[in-house]
């Protein structure tokens, strides 16, 4: 039996690490470990979106998903996090930056 997780539940985890990172930078809370209202329901979506995929753990990166699951304000907010997560992320948690990196480069590779 394998230990791997899924891509699904990778992809939750980079995106709750990337959330919280957002969070504690742009000083909406003081605690690393709670979120605020707006980062913890924002993150709640974005779990539901992945636990619903329709392309399951052959899901492509969001940027090149042929399907926009997300409603636009929530889809305008997940950018701004991952706009401002995403740099940091190197420093903060290099092998899940790297982890994310490689399945979106490994769908780029592959559309051609």
């Amino acid at each position: 039996m394998s230990n791997r997780i899924s891509k699904i539940e990778r992809e939750k985890r980079t995106v709750s690490a990337m959330i919280s990172l957002y969070c504690q930078g742009k000083k909406h809370t003081s605690s690393s470990s709670i979120l605020c209202p707006q980062c913890a329901e924002l993150e709640r979506y974005a779990h539901a979106r992945l636990e619903h995929c329709r392309f399951g753990n052959a899901k492509p990166s969001c940027t090149r998903c042929p399907l926009h699951c997300y409603k636009p304000i929530m889809r305008q907010r997940i950018r701004e996090v991952m706009r401002y997560s995403g740099p940091r992320m190197l420093l903060h948690n290099p092998i899940m930056a790297l982890h994310h990196l490689w399945d979106f480069l490994r769908a780029k590779l592959s559309q051609r």
